[in-house]
């Protein structure tokens, strides 16, 4: 997507996080070169930083309260979600929290932010949004 739409002005910002499951255990050398190699990544990386918690990033704290948290939708790795995120939290759904890394926040050319896609999200409908910003 990076590739189609970033000369029409699509950016990404990519902030890992190891925050779920020890997902992103390495540096951020360790990190970018792992993306780069298995996801061809080209677009920029930030370093590895906390969404949640006493040490989030402010920009995620913002984001977090323009666009909270709708659901996971009702496809098999949504209701796996569901059941993993329960156990760790009961009380998940009634608060704003990334839930797992890949969480999409869309930001419009005004600096809006107009959607938040979970990671069970199909990314048709991620790239749709940003077509219709563009």
């Amino acid at each position: 997507m990076y590739k189609d739409y970033h000369a029409k002005g699509l950016e990404i910002l990519d902030i890992p996080c190891n925050q779920f499951g020890g997902q992103a255990p390495g540096s951020d050398d360790e990190i970018h070169e792992f993306c780069t190699i298995h996801y061809n990544t080209t677009f920029p990386q930030m370093k590895k930083s906390d969404v949640n918690g006493d040490n989030q990033l402010p920009l995620f704290k913002y984001l977090k309260e323009q666009q909270g948290f709708k659901g996971f939708g009702e496809s098999k790795m949504a209701q796996f979600m569901k059941q993993h995120l329960s156990k760790i939290d009961p009380n998940y759904e009634s608060n704003s929290d990334i839930k797992w890394n890949f969480t999409k926040f869309v930001i419009d050319k005004n600096g809006n932010v107009v959607a938040r896609f979970e990671p069970t999200e199909d990314m048709t409908v991620v790239e749709q949004c940003i077509k219709d910003l563009l």
